[in-house]
């Protein structure tokens, strides 16, 4: 090839000191490729770019390897436990499993069987010999954090049963919660609080956490608030999984920061929920790839020992480049037909395959292909974690090669179904038992259901299993409520600020909650214990003031002088940094929330996280992990920032949030506030503070919207908190012009209570009508209330709702206004005694000013005039033509 043909290349812009010695390299890999083939060639590039490895060249690695074992087998460290006995605690915990799944389809509440058949020794081998518990001397308080994959819980449950934490009831309540003493169907810290730590079934959010938590346990470490070298973070994940755009977002992070107290466990039995992950291709190769380009160190175990003579008799590679092109539905294929199919599709296609087929037995090729694989054998599923902790300066993501529904019978075995196959038959329960070498007679298979089986509480099993905890740390997994004293409260000096108000100056309610935040954040007993994290944009919000004081978390502090040095507000970046800036990514930065809002119970150390964004880009773009956040029993606060439809001049619909609120109310454990003003921000922060880090924490967490919209702030009238926690009281009472003018209630959330105010005055001024003007601070809450009271009267309880009470006696109709949909405040109207009405920004969003945007809506303050005319017209207390009158006059006709 001449120079003219060549292909050009990035090296061709740099200096070649010797462009001979070059080409004879060159000249020398297409010599062995001549002489000994193209493999051989690719084989010595591969050992040559291994040693330039080892010898620190710094060469970038290869993306993909040969679809082998990572760690040869005759470089597996010793087995340290007894492989029999931990045989038969797997054999148990297969069966216990199966058995809880089949016995509870007679209810018809369905259960998943096949994963934790395929999964059972990547858990089995980890509970024996490397997940600490919380007593844990190496880890104390915290242990490792374990992220069960959710359609294995059936096994978690099986093996908590043997070791005494669970009863036979208990597994017969599988899926059957209602009354009290149930099992949850996947992990759910909210339902199983003393097991669960980390729910993991909405699928993408177990990674995505598992690497935050990660991130946070280096966060912890470099605050000073724990040591928590001692912690690892598994996560157990499946290859179907990994489809998930969560589950790969944040791979990058885990790879840039280093985080080697982090390991992946994916179970790679090539089958999603319908069928093969990769039919046409290879699920593992992809997986190697995206990892390693994520700098992750990549552990395979994808054979068992009975492909070891089959790898040794591989003398020209035939068999692994034949590996390598099998998709991975043909695999599938093979582990479900007899060895003639496979001796003539898999060997049959090449001759030197041909040749070791003719030295193999039926047996051997049927063994190989149907159930040996590297994660079905704890020394194999042993060596790859032994690697993962081994391997310092990056994360571990372990590629365990398994068949889903092993040990379950042919009938489940790699089949398509198997993930909607609830139970086993009998004769396939006797198979399984023989398989197993369990000893159940037959019979114990009468009439009914099929038997659980237990080798007795004080059986060598059960011994051998508490052994083993005991030298780990204690049970695993679990979740432990640790005795640590309620934070103290915070100085009255910080909410007084806020509750004194703003004087002529205006503030927007963001600037006041960051405000209440920094002075929160100096207080030298809890000041260390908050959180602030933001997904960009930290400017927006007014958090600048914090990037010097409290500075930005990163692990290699700062290697640079940033460009802003010499100003007052410049950007610090530092080891010990409290801010979390996790960039654009609000799954992320609430992947963060969750990890902090929850680590008084994974470590014992209350953290207060808040968590601030772009409303419109909370709820509605990780509305799912706010529902994690809830059953993982998180506590903090949630800020939407720039809340509402109009507030957000020129950024239009895409920004526009009209229904966050809506979103929120749908969430037992976040309570919900549109606080109008600063001082209401005091007081929901304060009774936050105290509910959730008090004397009786709660598990709940709040939402609270503040606006971009710089306002006068008024100070605190007397005697309002109880309204503004319970979610509404009357700011300001109308002055009648006359003992019969008409009179309305005017009910506002957030900014909107700026718009009432105004149109009180307009129809006082203009029309001669009297509106008192309330301030709904929580929709949410006020129907959370009437609807527990509700509840209550059916049990023979006399409780009126708190919005009927204070609204009792209030003259005229009622009308609600706010920056949200309609919907919204209509969460109220069937406990309000008066006329009820309401308005709100329902449809797309829009760029423009807020005056524009608040006349397209018919929300600014003529329009709420013109509809409250409107309400007292239909009542007979105003002309018709007032009604017609007004809308001319402010130009709405």
């Amino acid at each position: 090839m001449t120079d003219a043909e060549r292909t050009p290349s990035e090296l061709d812009q740099l200096l070649d000191r010797d462009p001979e010695e070059t080409a004879e390299w060159a000249a020398s890999l297409d010599a062995v490729a001549r002489q000994a083939g193209p493999h051989r060639a690719a084989y010595l590039m591969r050992r040559t770019l291994e040693h330039a490895g080892r010898t620190g060249l710094g060469l970038p690695p290869l993306l993909e390897t040969d679809y082998v074992n990572t760690v040869p087998t005759a470089a597996e460290p010793a087995f340290p436990g007894d492989e029999e006995m931990e045989r038969r605690i797997a054999a148990w915990n297969r069966w216990n499993a199966a058995a809880m799944v089949t016995r509870g389809s007679r209810f018809g509440v369905g259960g998943h069987i096949a994963t934790f058949a395929s999964a059972a020794w990547l858990y089995e081998t980890g509970f024996n010999h490397f997940f600490r518990g919380k007593e844990s001397p190496e880890a104390p308080g915290s242990g490792d954090q374990l992220y069960i994959q959710g359609h294995a819980s059936p096994g978690i449950y099986a093996r908590a049963f043997l070791d005494g934490r669970l009863t036979e009831a208990q597994l017969d309540n599988f899926r059957r919660e209602a009354g009290g003493d149930g099992l949850p169907s996947y992990p759910h810290p909210r339902r199983l609080p003393w097991l669960w730590e980390f729910p993991t079934v909405s699928m993408g959010l177990g990674p995505l956490s598992a690497i935050y938590q990660a991130r946070f346990n280096r966060y912890l470490a470099g605050r000073g608030i724990k040591d928590t070298s001692g912690s690892r973070v598994w996560a157990f994940l499946g290859d179907g999984e990994m489809d998930e755009p969560e589950s790969t977002a944040a791979l990058a992070l885990a790879g840039r920061e280093g985080l080697d107290n982090l390991t992946f466990v994916v179970n790679c039995n090539l089958q999603r929920l319908d069928g093969p992950v990769r039919a046409n291709f290879r699920i593992v190769q992809e997986l190697e790839a995206q990892f390693r380009a994520a700098g992750w160190h990549v552990v395979k175990a994808l054979w068992g020992s009975a492909w070891d003579e089959l790898f040794a008799l591989d003398t020209t590679g035939a068999l692994v480049r034949k590996l390598r092109e099998v998709p991975d539905a043909q695999f599938q294929t093979y582990a479900t037909r007899d060895a003639a199919y496979i001796r003539e599709h898999f060997f049959g296609t090449d001759p030197a395959l041909a040749g070791m087929a003719k030295v193999l037995t039926d047996a051997k090729i049927v063994e190989c292909f149907h159930t040996s694989r590297g994660g079905h054998e704890p020394r194999k599923v042993y060596a790859a974690y032994r690697a993962a902790l081994a391997h310092e300066g990056a994360p571990t993501v372990i590629l365990a090669q398994t068949v889903k529904g092993h040990t379950l019978g042919r009938g489940f075995a790699s089949k398509n179904a198997n993930h909607q196959m609830k139970k086993l038959t009998t004769d396939e329960f006797k198979g399984m038992r023989d398989l197993l070498g369990l000893p159940i007679p037959d019979s114990a298979f009468g009439d009914g259901p099929v038997p659980y089986g237990h080798p007795g509480p004080d059986s060598p099993e059960v011994r051998y299993l508490a052994e083993r905890r005991a030298a780990l740390g204690g049970p695993a997994p679990a979740r432990r409520i640790h005795p640590v004293p309620a934070l103290p409260e915070p100085p009255e000096r910080a909410f007084a600020a806020l509750e004194k108000g703003s004087g002529r100056q205006e503030t927007a309610t963001t600037m006041a909650f960051v405000r209440l935040v920094k002075d929160l954040m100096r207080d030298p007993e809890t000041g260390r214990r908050w959180v602030p994290i933001v997904p960009d944009e930290a400017r927006t919000f007014g958090m600048e003031s914090l990037f010097p004081s409290a500075g930005i978390y990163s692990p290699k502090g700062q290697t640079y002088e940033p460009v802003d040095r010499d100003q007052l507000m410049y950007y610090k970046e530092a080891a010990d940094g409290q801010i979390l800036n996790e960039g654009i990514t609000e799954a992320g930065a609430m992947a963060d929330f969750i990890a902090a809002a929850t680590s008084y119970a994974t470590h014992g150390e209350p953290m207060i996280p808040f968590y601030i964004f772009y409303s419109m880009f909370g709820w509605q773009r990780t509305g799912d992990q706010f529902w994690q956040l809830a059953d993982q029993l998180g506590r903090g606060f949630v800020v939407g920032a720039t809340a509402g439809r109009t507030t957000l001049t020129g950024e239009g619909l895409q920004h526009a949030d009209g229904h966050s609120h809506l979103l929120a109310s749908t969430n037992p454990a976040s309570l919900n506030y549109d606080p109008a003003f600063a001082y209401e921000i005091a007081v929901i922060v304060r009774d936050g503070l105290r509910r959730m880090y008090g004397p009786k924490p709660e598990d709940v967490f709040y939402y609270l919207t503040v606006y971009n919209e710089p306002k006068v702030q008024p100070p605190m009238p007397e005697g309002v908190e109880e309204g503004i926690i319970k979610g509404l009281y009357r700011f300001r009472e109308g002055t009648p012009s006359s003992p019969d003018a008409p009179r309305i209630q005017l009910l506002a959330s957030g900014t909107a209570i700026h718009w009432a105010l105004d149109a009180q005055r307009l129809l006082a001024d203009d029309w001669g009508v009297t509106a008192d003007v309330w301030s709904a601070t929580s929709w949410s809450e006020l129907r959370r209330d009437a609807l527990s009271c509700d509840a209550a009267q059916l049990n023979g309880e006399d409780r009126v709702p708190y919005v009927t009470r204070a609204l009792c006696g209030a003259p005229g109709p009622v009308l609600a206004v706010s920056d949200w949909m309609r919907a919204v405040p209509d969460q109220i109207a069937p406990w309000v005694e008066q006329d009820w009405s309401s308005l709100g920004t329902d449809g797309f969003g829009l760029s423009d000013t807020r005056e524009a945007a608040r006349r397209h809506f018919g929300v600014d303050a003529e329009s709420v005039a013109v509809a409250a005319l409107d309400r007292l017209a239909r009542r007979g207390e105003v002309k018709r033509e007032t009604v017609r009158e007004a809308a001319g006059r402010y130009g709405l006709a």
